[in-house]
């Protein structure tokens, strides 16, 4: 799918975990389409190549080293937006961690660390940015990365699913409460991404790839460009009338799933 080149024109992104994956991902859709971009993650190095790339795609681009679970970190992120373009507009809260244990074995740091990133981060980025949210002319965006397995169990990940079910949960209220200052809050529920360091972890190395292909009705794994196009339908003014909603990205694998649990039982 393409955009218009000026979909975004004017306004200022900032989106954490953006050196890779996604992250970065949505960071060159939202280039191509004229945003201005922030991106934010604790790995330096990877930043400045993302920034790099971006620039060399005629963008305007700057790196912030910031770690989502540190509320001061997010502000200086937010404080640089500002002093650098003088505005901000869209935030994407991406940053996730995430990795396959069994709950019963499980420690208390585990648990903490993928909640830490993942929903303390959310929130994190949420009230940083709220003040300028509120002040974006174009109304503005606040978008979170979630996932369909919040919502069916997850086993082996129990931390990253209640965290992105936390998640859920806070953009609906976000919506309800942001609702009058013109912010829209929305998530992004992907599928099994193919070109991202999760599936790799998560399904190619596990031995599971042709296990979670076949759970699939369409029959392949998502791209980073299948997110980034939602993504920038989301904060555009396509998306202007859109708030407390989550766009699924999955290829059907929700479907399938919710399907082949209803004829087990009919069964």
């Amino acid at each position: 799918m393409t955009f218009t080149t000026d979909a975004l024109a004017g306004r200022v992104a900032l989106i954490t975990g953006g050196g890779s994956g996604i992250g970065f991902g949505i960071a060159k859709a939202f280039a191509s389409t004229g945003a201005r971009l922030v991106l934010t993650s604790r790995n330096a190095e990877r930043l400045e190549g993302a920034v790099n790339e971006l620039k060399g795609m005629g963008a305007e681009a700057i790196a912030v080293a910031a770690d989502v679970r540190d509320p001061e970190a997010i502000d200086g992120a937010v404080q640089a937006a500002i002093d650098t373009y003088g505005t901000l507009d869209i935030v994407v809260a991406n940053a996730a961690g995430n990795f396959v244990v069994p709950t019963a074995e499980m420690s208390a740091n585990a648990w903490k660390t993928v909640v830490d990133i993942d929903l303390n981060g959310t929130f994190h980025c949420a009230k940083a940015a709220y003040v300028a949210l509120k002040g974006s002319k174009f109304g503005g965006r606040f978008l979170a990365i979630s996932t369909t397995r919040a919502l069916e169990g997850w086993p082996g990940c129990a931390h990253a699913g209640a965290a992105k079910a936390g998640i859920m949960s806070l953009m609906r209220t976000l919506c309800c409460e942001w609702g009058k200052d013109g912010i829209r809050c929305n998530t992004i529920a992907p599928g099994p991404i193919g070109d991202t360091e999760g599936v790799k972890r998560l399904y190619e190395d596990s031995g599971r790839k042709e296990l979670e292909l076949s759970s699939i009705p369409l029959g392949e794994f998502g791209k980073t460009s299948d997110i980034a196009n939602a993504a920038v339908f989301l904060c555009s003014d396509a998306g202007a009338y859109i708030t407390g909603a989550d766009i699924v990205v999955d290829g059907g694998r929700s479907r399938s799933r919710s399907s082949a649990g209803v004829m087990a039982a009919a069964r």
